[in-house]
């Protein structure tokens, strides 16, 4: 009997942990929300939104150690080799129309498959969207999760029921490595009672309905800004307006929605006033990138003060800093230059996780040995501490100087922080 993607590898699981550390510790912050409210009693697909390339895969499987399966775009499998990496790797493909009418034909196998990794009670991890963007928004969900959904329960309903899981990924940043994480697992909708309770029996229908309480829910996950001509203006002030506030991820998504939800009211009352309230919020983003301004002192009264405590910080991690980028030069250079190549800057934080996972372990385990094979044990072991947490700190302090630059930029901009007040948000919002 052929091997089911399914099925335990023993190399895949002694990686995993490993895989799932190096996941968590890409972001200072990393939260997790409603998984335990999940089905217990049937079999799970889950639609997740995909806005940070194969990060948004490795995040969610670092949620729990379940065990999971993927299923990508097909036209990643064309070579042989990445192919039986990403069956590894438990991927499936799922291939579309674009991608030829005789690729399209393979689908057969892989619904076979999917729908049989459901059966097994393995969750089954699919992005509807499609392709990876980098907006707080959705594209229209592509139709390959309902078929699976909706040939599930004709192939086991009647056995136990089929539920489609929305799972909402919301970041700090799209670009910086290190920033912020958040999965929310939202409410589950049971396709078998959708289907038994529905009179509509095709199902295009059924699928298009499924569609709309799916894309709802995912909605309701995110910070969500409707993808037109203001999303850039509206995305600028909801980050001008919540980001130095206390809480964790959940809370702030949740003011993120309240403030989205306040200028989308103000644009439908005042939609004069909003449109050149949106225009002088984009001139002021455009002056405040082109100085060098980050969003976040944008939001402090006493920028000054708040970088006292910074640049102590800054003055006391510097050894370590240069400690860091000697030791981890392996890793970073190369990242470094990769990185200054990519089309698509969105594979960023995707390159900084593989070097993190491939060369900064091999400077962890090399510097180690050479450690205790040079030094007292006790310094040695001192040593490793500081080593280990070396390429999380390379990144983490870079960040902290750009912010300490920042708030001391931005004291002295006089003219744009009269631009800034000028635009009255506290006020409006």
């Amino acid at each position: 009997m052929a091997k089911k993607i399914q099925d335990n590898n023993v190399l895949y699981t002694i990686l995993r942990p490993f895989v799932d550390f190096c996941c968590r510790h890409s972001y200072r912050r990393f939260e997790i929300h409603g998984q335990k409210q999940l089905p217990k009693d049937g079999a799970l697909i889950y639609g997740i939104n995909h806005s940070n390339t194969l990060m948004d895969a490795l995040v969610v499987l670092a949620t729990s150690h379940h065990k999971k399966v993927f299923m990508a775009r097909g036209d990643i499998f064309a070579n042989p080799t990445v192919a039986k990496l990403l069956r590894f790797t438990r991927i499936l493909p799922l291939y579309r129309i674009r991608n030829g009418i005789a690729a399209v034909r393979n689908n057969t196998e892989s619904m076979e498959q999917a729908v049989d990794v459901v059966h097994d009670k393995v969750g089954l991890y699919l992005f509807p969207e499609g392709r990876h963007r980098t907006k707080h928004s959705l594209l229209q969900l592509s139709k390959g999760i309902f078929h699976i959904a909706l040939d599930s329960n004709k192939e086991f309903g009647k056995e136990k029921p089929v539920y489609l899981v929305p799972v909402g990924i919301e970041y700090g940043d799209y670009f910086r490595y290190r920033s912020t994480c958040m999965v929310n697992f939202g409410e589950a909708i049971n396709v078998t009672d959708f289907i038994k309770n529905s009179t509509e029996e095709n199902d295009a229908v059924l699928m298009n309905q499924l569609r709309e309480m799916l894309s709802d829910r995912l909605s309701h996950l995110i910070t969500y800004i409707p993808d037109d001509e203001d999303y850039d203006a509206i995305w600028e002030i909801v980050k001008m307006k919540n980001e130095k506030r206390a809480g964790g991820l959940y809370k702030k998504m949740l003011r993120n929605r309240a403030t989205v939800e306040k200028i989308l009211q103000y644009r439908e009352q005042h939609p004069e006033e909003a449109k050149e309230l949106f225009n002088k919020v984009l001139e002021f983003s455009k002056h405040r990138v082109e100085q060098k301004i980050s969003v976040t002192s944008t939001a402090k009264r006493k920028p000054l003060a708040n970088s006292v405590w910074k640049l102590l910080t800054a003055l006391v991690g510097l050894p370590y800093f240069l400690a860091s980028s000697v030791a981890n030069a392996i890793a970073w250079i190369p990242m470094v230059i990769l990185k200054s190549k990519l089309k698509d800057k969105a594979w960023g934080n995707t390159v900084s996780f593989v070097s993190k996972f491939l060369l900064s372990s091999l400077v962890f385990i090399g510097g180690t040995i050479a450690l205790f094979c040079t030094l007292p044990w006790y310094w040695a072991l001192g040593g490793t501490v500081l080593l280990f947490f070396s390429y999380d700190f390379w990144f983490d302090y870079q960040e902290l100087v750009r912010r300490l630059v920042s708030d001391i930029r931005w004291t002295f901009k006089t003219k744009l922080r009269q631009e800034y007040r000028s635009l009255g948000l506290n006020k409006l919002f």
